[in-house]
């Protein structure tokens, strides 16, 4: 059976800092965390170490302690050890590092792993003043921020096995926030990010905020076109629908409005008249739906890098309905042409009446 980690901290260690094998000789193994060095507590996570084949032996070194957790031979792989935390809590949070030893001699140690534990209250906020939708070259930062006073912030990107931090600033009285700088975007830099608040005298950090999904655009040189159907202008309570078509084989549609925080509106592939296309129904417009679109596309495989954008589209929403003039005109003329008979019979009627009465007085 495979020993824990918790039973590994009771092992001795049978080949340690002290052997004699020569040091630092082999190449330096690779150190991560399944499912990632972010854990909730109470989860369960695995550290891995994996380095070349061979007759080896693993050790896994927490900073702090004297004595490395060791593991004796690989798995089945050859190349690989494997490291059992069955609970997380907040004893096993920290630095470790892990090297491997070989009659050849002993490795290099490998890269640090923070492993955090998570899972405390107050999440932060995360969110890019760019918004989720960047172009390729384009600088990017992210902001951590929270109503709590934490100490520092930790960045995460789903999938990725680093774990940025920066020390916290306060703004002001109660806030605290951190800003983290990703440098100029490239299709990297694609993907899921999640923020963490934590204090400097615990190793417990705060619930995860809201992923943040950063969308990197131009990352394919597809010719999109973005219309709507009853024309730039429209009169709100109007059911108005944006059409994105592409000359390309694209599957996934997105409509992006400038100005917006929001993730933009996604959807799948629509094929009519052979052509590759999509429509965002808007349903009843109000005032707040004006504004500039713009709608990329994307392949499935590959969710989080888009096309060139579609020229902007300008979208005017008025308050009322248009008036239709040509209506309203013939309706006043058709008014003032009865007023204008009225008055003609009146006139008439009074002339005819006058004549008359100067008949009678001179017969």
């Amino acid at each position: 059976m495979t020993p824990t980690l918790p039973a590994l901290l009771c092992l001795g260690l049978s080949v340690g800092l002290g052997t004699q094998v020569q040091a630092g000789t082999l190449p330096k193994p690779t150190l991560w965390a399944e499912p990632g060095p972010l854990v909730t507590r109470g989860s369960p996570v695995t550290i891995w170490c994996q380095g070349t084949l061979g007759d080896q032996k693993f050790h896994l070194v927490k900073e702090g302690r004297q004595t490395p957790w060791d593991r004796l031979s690989p798995l089945e792989a050859g190349d690989k050890a494997k490291f059992s935390i069955p609970y997380m809590t907040q004893v096993y949070a920290g630095r470790y590092r892990c090297y491997y030893i070989s009659p050849s001699g002993r490795s290099e140690p490998s890269d640090t792993l923070e492993l955090v534990v998570t899972g405390g209250s107050g999440k932060p906020s995360l969110l890019t003043p760019q918004g989720p939708v960047v172009a390729s070259g384009q600088s990017l930062t992210l902001q951590c921020r929270s109503a709590i006073s934490y100490d520092r912030f930790a960045l995460a990107k789903e999938g990725a096995r680093v774990l940025r931090q920066r020390p916290a600033r306060q703004p002001q009285a109660g806030l605290s926030q951190a800003h983290f700088r990703l440098g100029q975007v490239s299709g990297l830099h694609g993907g899921r990010y999640r923020c963490y608040g934590g204090h400097n005298l615990s190793s417990l950090w705060s619930a995860p905020s809201d992923p943040l999904d950063i969308l990197v655009a131009g990352w394919f040189p597809a010719t999109l076109s973005l219309s709507v159907q009853l024309g730039p202008s429209v009169a709100a309570g109007q059911n108005v629908t944006l059409l994105c078509q592409s000359w390309s084989p694209m599957d996934t549609f997105l409509l992006s409005k400038e100005g917006v925080v929001h993730p933009p509106l996604r959807i799948g592939l629509q094929h009519r008249a052979g052509q590759n296309q999509a429509q965002f129904s808007m349903g009843p417009v109000i005032l707040a739906h004006g504004g500039t679109y713009r709608c990329y596309s994307s392949l499935s495989r590959d969710p989080y890098l888009l096309s060139q954008p579609s020229d902007p589209l300008e979208l005017m929403v008025s308050a009322s309905p248009p008036e239709d003039y040509t209506v309203e005109n013939l309706v006043r003329m058709a008014v003032a042409a009865l007023i204008l008979l009225g008055l003609g019979i009146l006139l008439f009627q009074a002339r005819h009446g006058h004549g008359g009465t100067q008949d009678a007085a001179r017969s």
